[in-house]
């Protein structure tokens, strides 16, 4: 089973080298007006379509959760060296579980966040100017 997203675009070639980045893997299928990327685990199929009007609706924001803060360390360092402005978040508390994380911005404004749950918590946020500073507003 693998989840289906698609995403129009107003630069392909720009969001393909996001998600290359982001997912760290080449697009399956990548012409000029589209690219597929396919990835087993997490099972997720991402569809890319140039649009000259696309436009991303404000406040949401997508996640992928991950096994181990070494990975989120390790995404991190492989959105840096590609030159992606990142904001982390390491060891705070953020919807009821301590986190480590790393938020990313696509090329047309959709904000990724890369995440690790280091523990369970018994309050929401640290405070709620620090849960997800990335700027979205509904982090959880």
């Amino acid at each position: 089973m693998r989840t289906h997203m698609s995403f129009a675009t107003k630069d392909l070639d720009a969001s393909v080298a996001f998600y290359r980045t982001l997912l760290g893997v080449e697009p399956a299928k990548q012409y000029k007006d589209y690219a597929l990327f396919l990835i087993d685990d997490p099972g997720l199929e991402l569809a890319l379509s140039r649009d000259a009007d696309a436009s991303v609706a404000g406040g949401a924001h997508y996640g992928i959760a991950v096994d181990s803060a070494d990975f989120v360390r390790n995404m991190i360092r492989r959105l840096s060296q590609a030159g992606l402005p990142v904001d982390t978040e390491l060891d705070e508390t953020c919807c009821y579980a301590v986190q480590d994380k790393v938020w990313a911005t696509d090329p047309d404004g959709r904000r990724w966040e890369t995440y690790h749950v280091v523990a369970e918590a018994n309050e929401r946020d640290g405070s709620t100017e620090t849960c997800c500073t990335s700027g979205a507003t509904n982090c959880c």
